[in-house]
């Protein structure tokens, strides 16, 4: 029986037109280089953001000093305050109807995300979405000591929830790496969802339980095990 749904934010949750990964090449470019956004959601999607920056800065083949990944995150992080001061954020459609309906067979929901805490509090914030309503916890990546793809954001998620077993969660996001968590934390269920970074072939390369065109198809995916345990 499912009792804990994590899901990631942008992308997944919420829709903030992409603006993150088109600031974070912004920030790489802006050091000199001329990657795509291709490359840039491909290898950086759904990681903690200074990761992605490394990653993404890697597929030149060239070294890059820590002190490089440093000064372009805080780059990003400064362009992404500014587009996220303007920006008209928006949950991805019916995500809180989502919550809402999982929590009526029992089921609880955790946002979490590569996001820093601030970051994901302003976004949460300007959804109007609060912990104890539509959702059960924020987890960040600046809440635990490693990241995706580690399992560590879903055990934190389980042990602010009171879940024993993670077989009893399920993970859903819109990148590999998602997936890729979910699975190295022992995730019952996992699932992509096509709405945010990654396509429905990249998302399968990952083996997810399924893979959800939106966020609606979740609550049926998940009762259906409920049901069947």
């Amino acid at each position: 029986m499912i009792e804990l749904v994590v899901f990631d934010m942008a992308g997944t949750t919420v829709d903030e037109d992409n603006v993150v990964y088109k600031t974070v090449r912004a920030a790489v470019n802006a050091a000199g280089y001329e990657f795509t956004q291709d490359q840039v959601q491909a290898y950086g999607a759904g990681k903690e953001k200074s990761q992605a920056i490394r990653d993404v800065l890697a597929l030149d083949g060239q070294e890059h000093s820590e002190e490089e990944v440093q000064k372009i995150f805080a780059d990003f992080k400064q362009r992404l305050a500014t587009a996220y001061r303007d920006l008209n954020v928006r949950e991805q459609p019916g995500a809180a109807d989502v919550f809402a309906a999982l929590r009526q067979h029992g089921i609880k929901s955790v946002l979490n995300t590569g996001y820093d805490r601030a970051t994901a509090e302003s976004l949460v914030e300007k959804l109007g979405w609060e912990v104890g309503n539509q959702i059960d916890a924020l987890v960040t990546a600046s809440d635990v000591p490693n990241n995706r793809p580690h399992p560590d954001m879903i055990y934190k998620a389980m042990e602010l929830t009171g879940v024993a077993s993670a077989e009893a969660v399920a993970k859903v996001g819109d990148s590999q790496i998602d997936i890729d968590e979910g699975k190295n934390a022992g995730c019952g269920m996992t699932f992509g969802v096509t709405t945010g970074a990654q396509s429905e072939a990249q998302l399968l390369e990952a083996g997810p339980t399924a893979v959800l065109q939106n966020l609606s198809e979740l609550v049926d995916a998940v009762v259906t095990k409920e049901c069947t345990k």
